[in-house]
Parts: structure tokens; C-alpha cells; sequence
């Protein structure tokens, strides 16, 4: 069992998700959501994607231009493999990435230590919730900004048909460590689950 998995002393909630049998919590982030955010927020540097999976938001962060690299705990064919990011001290400009499901905290907290830009995580909009997080994480170190997604994503497993829509609000929470000021709550726009889908239309031509 990945150590991460039981982090913070609790398992993962049941959810409607199918079970992973290559490792917990593989549900690759949809790419629209990850051009959310390379559209609206800017990244200097290198950038670290330490949960990369089968390297689905790897290749959208790629188009930033910026150097992109890759990593896992477990081997789906892409990045760098049996890397354990919790237990990491690699230093680099930018992380961002989609957590596992229950060890979001621990990853801030090793994300935020090695980042020396700025670390990004595509959390529940949940994660603002609980008089814990304010205590360790909100009261010392509030992200810069939290981008909101209106419209909701879907996880599925890889090669699953996609349909429907899901039931969890997301967000964007980026901590910025050249920003000075209190926490951005901003909404990202409207239509990059639309257009995405809608072949005809260049997905990197949302702005």
C-alpha cells in the first residue's frame, strides 16, 4: 500500500469512481483543465509534474514552453518511475500537479518547500474547509490564488468513456512566492470543457 494513501489517518471516501488496480487514486486530469490554467496563469521556469501518470497534463504543461518534467511513484508508461515525491528534496522553479486524493496536504507541503516559484495544485474547492488546514496551512501559508472552476470535471480512469458530469466543485490553488497580498479569488472563464471537446477548435487558442 502507497504510504500516501492513509497520509492524514483516514482512508479514501467511497466514491462512485471505478478501483484503480495499478496503484491508488490514477484518474487522469481531463486536458481542458489543465489549459485553464497554463491560459491564466503565468509559469517562469522549469516546471515539475511529480504525479504525472500517463503523462496527460505533462504534455499540456509542455506547451507552455517552458522545460516540463515528469515524474511518478508508480510506472503508467511515462516520466521518470519510483519516484517518491513526499520524500523528495529536488529543487525547481514551478510544481504543479493533480495531487492523489488523500494526500493533498502532504503534497502542499513538500510542493511549497521545493518550489521556488510557485506551486500549483488542482484541489476540491472542499480544501478551503476545515478548522485544521486553517490552523497548518491558511493561516501561514494562504495560497496567492484560488482559480475556480465553474464548469465541473470528470475523472475517469484512462481509456474509459467519458460521460456526464461530475459532482465535486475543483479549483486551482497556486502558491506564488513573489506575490505579496492577501488571497485572489478568482473565477477562470467559461467554455475550455466545451471548446475542448469540440474537435474543430484549437484547444490552445482559448484566450
Amino acid at each position: 500500500m502507497d504510504a500516501t494513501y492513509n497520509l492524514n489517518g483516514g482512508f479514501k471516501p467511497a466514491t462512485k469512481r471505478f478501483a484503480d488496480l495499478s496503484g491508488p487514486d490514477f484518474y487522469p486530469t481531463p486536458e481542458w483543465a489543465t489549459y485553464a490554467l497554463i491560459d491564466n496563469e503565468k509559469f517562469d521556469g522549469e516546471i515539475w509534474e511529480p504525479a504525472c501518470g500517463d503523462g496527460t497534463m505533462a504534455r499540456v504543461l509542455a506547451e507552455t514552453g517552458e522545460q516540463v518534467l515528469a515524474s511518478d511513484l508508480y510506472d503508467r508508461g511515462y516520466g521518470e518511475v519510483g519516484v517518491d515525491f513526499l520524500k523528495s528534496d529536488r529543487s525547481v522553479e514551478n510544481i504543479v500537479t493533480n495531487p492523489p486524493y488523500n494526500a493533498a496536504e502532504g503534497f502542499l507541503e513538500t510542493g511549497y518547500k521545493l518550489a521556488r516559484r510557485k506551486c500549483a495544485l488542482l484541489l476540491r474547492l472542499a480544501f478551503l474547509e476545515g478548522a485544521n488546514r486553517q490552523r497548518k496551512i491558511f493561516s501561514n501559508t494562504p495560497p496567492a490564488r484560488v482559480w475556480v472552476f465553474s464548469e465541473r470535471i470528470t475523472f475517469y480512469p484512462a481509456n474509459a468513456e467519458v460521460k456526464g458530469s461530475g459532482t465535486t466543485a475543483y479549483a486551482w490553488f497556486v502558491w506564488d512566492k513573489g506575490y505579496e497580498g492577501p488571497t485572489e479569488l478568482k473565477w477562470l472563464p467559461l467554455g475550455y470543457k466545451k471548446r475542448f471537446e469540440n474537435q474543430d477548435i484549437n484547444p490552445t487558442l482559448f484566450k
